[in-house]
């Protein structure tokens, strides 16, 4: 596959801090990538610079196969940005804004025409092409947002938490467009602090902490870099130290939890553990009641690989 964007020990640093540190990825054509990491991980810069809008202390970034600086034209008239945060004219009805912004870069008008009934189309905005962005609710005003975004057919589209603060439907609905883009030969970046989200449509992802890469891969690779296995829990009621001390001696155990009559019991790689589990129990003739098994989410690895600690400071 051809490389999409290729980044090399990027540096950036503001004054003391360093907010990307030795940072190195590539994205390949045609993949949904997600890029993960906790508030002031380096997400936010890095795409920064990856756009050409901020220079950086060292390191090399190619789009396209060509260097990204600020003045990189012909590689940015192919690039479509969706931030978190909505970025439409008030003042300005639906059709207008995704016309003015599809203006930007496609200046034929039949041609801008057609592409913006297209991301009408697509954004399933048709019923509201009359409306101000102040009369739309929040899941209509970020697929406006999206569809300013893609209105030029981009070839690689950065969606930056695109589904913040809105419904199930709406979530769902950005969700599958999101895949459509990708099928129809966009290279997407995906920023979400939605891990099920991610888990869902990334093709490979990556976890940065620090400023710095921790890992890379699909979601499989990633579960299988992490330490937990498997989580079970099982229903027992006033179990006493003495027996969760017992649990945490059996095989492949990691840690035990008990809170309400629930321990939960988590394992390494190890194999048939609910089997060994279930035979200890009955050993022990202890009288129990559901028992069920996890294998470990993107979640379990985001937390496990960046730590549980709370980033957000007053």
């Amino acid at each position: 596959m051809d490389t999409v964007v290729k980044i090399d020990k990027l540096v950036k640093k503001y004054k003391e801090l360093t907010a990307v540190n030795e940072f190195s990825l590539e994205i390949k054509k045609g993949e949904i990538f997600g890029l993960l990491g906790p508030n002031g991980s380096g997400k936010s810069t890095t795409i920064g610079c990856i756009l050409g809008l901020l220079k950086y202390d060292s390191g090399n970034i190619e789009v396209f196969g060509k260097p990204m600086k600020s003045d990189s034209y012909d590689s940015k008239r192919k690039i479509g940005v969706i931030f978190q945060n909505v970025a439409v004219f008030d003042e300005l009805t639906v059709y207008d804004n995704i016309d003015y912004f599809c203006g930007l870069y496609i200046k034929d008008k039949e041609t801008r025409k057609k592409y913006v009934e297209d991301a009408i189309k697509f954004s399933g905005l048709e019923d509201f092409t009359t409306f101000l962005p102040k009369k739309l609710s929040g899941g209509l005003l970020r697929r406006l947002n999206i569809a300013c975004g893609i209105a030029h057919k981009p070839e690689l589209i950065i969606l930056d938490e695109p589904t913040v603060a809105v419904d199930p439907q709406s979530r769902n609905s950005i969700l599958e467009g999101i895949v459509r883009l990708n099928r129809e030969g966009a290279t997407i970046i995906y920023t979400s602090h939605y891990m099920e989200e991610v888990e869902q449509i990334c093709t490979r992802i990556a976890i940065m902490d620090t400023g710095k890469n921790l890992a890379i891969g699909t979601t499989e690779e990633l579960k299988n870099m992490i330490k937990t296995g498997e989580t079970i829990t099982v229903e027992i009621k006033n179990a006493s130290d003495g027996l969760i001390e017992e649990f945490g001696k059996l095989p492949h155990v990691i840690k035990t939890e008990y809170a309400d009559d629930h321990l939960k019991i988590h394992y390494s790689k190890g194999e048939r553990n609910v089997l060994h589990l279930v035979d200890f129990l009955k050993k022990k003739d202890l009288k129990f009641g559901k028992i069920y098994s996890e294998l470990p989410t993107l979640n379990d690895v985001f937390l496990e690989m960046t730590g549980k600690e709370l980033r957000d400071k007053a």
